[in-house]
């Protein structure tokens, strides 16, 4: 198939429609009946312990609230090294941070008041050393930076757990609440805002109920190391709406009285990329009744209608990779497909391009689906680029890129390249670190050919991989990509 917009004496031909969808520019970066007493720690101490860090940077602790596990920040430790009670740290989560630490198997951290949320940096509390991300009822929008640093996170291996409240708790009067701050990270960020985990956050103010779980024996969850998990508790909060045409990975656990399937899901869990993400309708299970004078507080943590305990604590365990997952920037190594969008069937979601790379325009076929990725094809001198980062996990040793390349051209030569697609892998900071193939006009052939690359080399760093199409002043060449794919292991 010819796709070109024009000879080599017409260099104002444009491919038509070509205009219709715009991004940035830079590809595949590849390549990461129980109370609390009954909520004891499980019986071995992990070989490398599991690494959470609690967010503090969203006022947390604005209002009454004062979700921290320790004033001590960004190290719990500093105020006590040796807790045994849910008091000898200071903050109304405490209790869940005491009962982790008492076990040996985890490290944990605070991300204090004033700091950014990073990944792939070299920040200490950079989300790459962490094997789980706790948000518990933030309550300030995430910068857009911060968005794409906790989808990556994730998408890369990660554990996100997700603390929502009633709506209208907007504790620090700034217009946002935990329901609009969780929905906004997953509905407006740069990675996938296509309901990348299959739920929403209801907008409701629920005042008291008391859901139950599910029954399920083999949901580790719900029958982790830190007991079994029959119920929980709303003192004003809300609950999820489930959508698995979007991820059918996502999973109610327990319910609101009434309620099931895809409605009402009071605590929920979920997948996106290698990683693991749960969902909690209400702070007031976490709050442990403690806390910094002058905070109104409530004991739901051994309040005897659920087991909250229990959830919370298992909950930490899944998202850690206790049962089986790799951490977001540790040394495990999850069987996966990391390229976000790899069909571009949901359009520029995930990718970075120029004008009119990523399109479902009908000049050039698509591999598989409506859209695809066409490079060039102008007839006149012209750069194209179109990229997606990613972190490829240390713990794995296998990761390869593939993709498939379609290249059709008017240059009748057949010996000089006049027009090029390079693909190279790139560092986090810009510089090349490798040029994997370069094709040409001289690689033109009907239908597409798959192209495969090992990026194990890469492993544990965060990469840019990028397509740089250059075409001449005047014959036109397509280079049009279709179906990637970076599968690690």
């Amino acid at each position: 198939m010819l796709g070109f917009r024009g000879s080599r004496r017409s260099n104002s031909s444009r491919r038509p429609g070509r205009g219709l969808v715009s991004a940035l520019a830079v590809f595949a970066a590849l390549v990461a009946g129980t109370t609390v007493q009954a909520a004891t720690a499980p019986a071995a101490v992990a070989a490398t312990p599991h690494r959470v860090l609690f967010d503090n940077s969203k006022a947390e602790t604005a209002g009454n609230a004062d979700w921290i596990i320790g004033t001590s920040q960004p190290d719990p430790l500093g105020q006590d090294a040796t807790p045994s009670a849910e008091t000898d740290w200071t903050g109304a989560i405490s209790a869940w941070g005491v009962a982790l630490q008492k076990t040996g198997n985890y490290q944990l951290k605070t991300l204090p008041s004033g700091n950014s949320i990073t990944y792939g940096t070299t920040a200490a509390l950079d989300l790459q050393n962490f094997d789980t991300f706790v948000l518990p009822e933030p309550n300030v929008l995430l910068t857009a930076a911060e968005k794409t640093a906790v989808m990556k996170f994730v998408q890369n291996g990660g554990g996100l757990f997700l603390v929502s409240d009633h709506t209208g708790a907007d504790r620090n009067n700034d217009g946002y609440d935990a329901v609009e701050v969780i929905n906004d990270l997953m509905s407006n960020n740069s990675v996938d805002s296509t309901d990348p985990f299959g739920f929403s956050v209801d907008t409701l103010s629920i005042s008291t109920n008391n859901p139950r779980a599910i029954s399920d024996t083999t949901n580790p969850v719900l029958n982790g190391p830190f007991g079994k998990v029959t119920g929980s508790i709303i003192r004003s909060g809300t609950t999820v709406t489930l959508k698995p045409a979007d991820n059918p990975a996502v999973k109610g656990l327990v319910y609101r009285t009434g309620y099931s399937g895809n409605t009402g899901a009071f605590f929920a869990t979920s997948t996106f990329g290698s990683g693991r993400v749960a969902v909690w309708g209400d702070s007031s299970p976490i709050d442990d009744g403690t806390g910094q004078s002058g905070n109104t507080l409530y004991d739901g943590w051994n309040d005897t209608a659920g087991t909250n305990a229990a959830l919370a604590l298992n909950a930490t365990e899944w998202l850690s990779g206790g049962t089986g997952g790799g951490g977001g920037g540790g040394g495990t190594c999850t069987a996966a497909q990391l390229i976000a969008n790899p069909g571009f069937e949901s359009g520029a979601a995930s990718w970075s391009a120029t004008a009119g790379v990523i399109t479902a325009d009908s000049g050039e076929a698509a591999r598989t689906g409506s859209y695809k990725a066409w490079l060039n094809g102008y007839g006149s001198a012209h750069t194209d680029t179109l990229s997606q980062s990613v972190t490829i996990p240390s713990g794995c040793t296998s990761a390869t890129l593939s993709f498939h390349l379609h290249i059709d051209t008017a240059e009748t030569t057949t010996s000089t390249a006049y027009d090029t697609l390079k693909v190279q892998v790139l560092s986090s900071s810009g510089t090349v670190l490798s040029t994997l193939a370069t094709y040409s006009n001289l690689n033109a052939a009907s239908g597409y050919t798959q192209r495969s690359f090992n990026l194990g080399a890469y492993a544990g760093q965060s990469v840019t991989l990028k397509f740089t199409g250059t075409e001449g002043s005047q014959l036109q060449t397509s280079f049009v990509v279709d179906d990637a794919a970076l599968n690690v292991s």
